[in-house]
């Protein structure tokens, strides 16, 4: 392990982690986790949803004015019970990690549930501890297998960007179905990277509407990329509004 480092980790819900160690401190980040986890567990599109909620991070530097290594080290609530595995896999032993403050829009459980059927091989546990290195390539593993393999470079801006959105709605009526339609069109037309997009009925799941604060139908909300953005009221001008969204 190098004295000095930036480390991250992205866990998934059933306790399998990606990680990776940068010396450098500038060319691992948490989207090329995601990508990492898809490949591995073949999803069918990166999970940018479990940013930041299940992700760790640890920051070691040298500090001229006392001429020592210092170290912070951050976990959401979530996942702050792998401290023990935190701590061997960045070679930090013994460290107490700061608990990151809970963040209502991106962890919410009830909101990660809802992606529970499209993401389901990230509710089990594969035994996987993979580091995200740049020498090795990265390939999917057998249950039980701890690994320390990656693609050969960087994945492309293509790759680790992506787009994770909500749209409020009540009930299914004509106009919904029309939004949804026109919706959809401009954000293929639009959108040059994935994205997700997750309907949510009010009337079916208020408890989310008073989550993400919707008072009003339809809202847009860019959950990612932060910060997160949000359109409120009859969509009208989709163009202008996916504007709003993507900037």
């Amino acid at each position: 392990m190098p004295e000095i480092f930036k480390g991250i980790a992205l866990f998934t819900p059933g306790g399998d982690v990606v990680y990776c160690v940068d010396p450098s401190k500038r060319d691992r980040w948490h989207l090329h986790l995601c990508v990492a986890l898809q490949e591995l567990l073949g999803l069918s599109e990166p999970p940018h949803f479990l940013v930041p909620g299940y992700t760790a991070t640890v920051d070691r530097w040298f500090d001229p004015h006392t001429q020592q290594l210092q170290t912070f080290a951050e976990v959401y609530p979530a996942v702050r019970r792998y401290q023990p595995l935190l701590n061997a896999i960045f070679g930090t032993e013994g460290l107490v990690w700061q608990l990151a403050p809970w963040q209502e829009e991106t962890c919410n459980p009830i909101v990660l549930e809802t992606y529970r059927p499209l993401f389901a091989p990230l509710w089990e546990n594969h035994d996987l501890v993979a580091c995200l290195d740049n020498q090795q390539q990265l390939t999917r593993p057998k249950v039980g297998q701890v690994l320390s393999e990656t693609s050969e470079s960087l994945p492309s801006e293509e790759q680790i960007r992506g787009y994770v959105l909500r749209l409020f709605v009540a009930g299914n009526d004509i106009a919904t179905k029309r939004t949804l339609e026109t919706l959809h069109q401009v954000l293929e037309q639009q959108l040059q990277y994935p994205y997700t997009l997750k309907v949510i009925d009010i009337l079916k799941h208020p408890e989310l509407a008073e989550t993400n604060q919707v008072s009003a139908t339809p809202t847009l909300v860019r959950v990612w990329p932060q910060p997160v953005r949000r359109i409120v009221g009859e969509l009208e001008d989709l163009q202008r509004a996916i504007q709003i969204v993507l900037s």
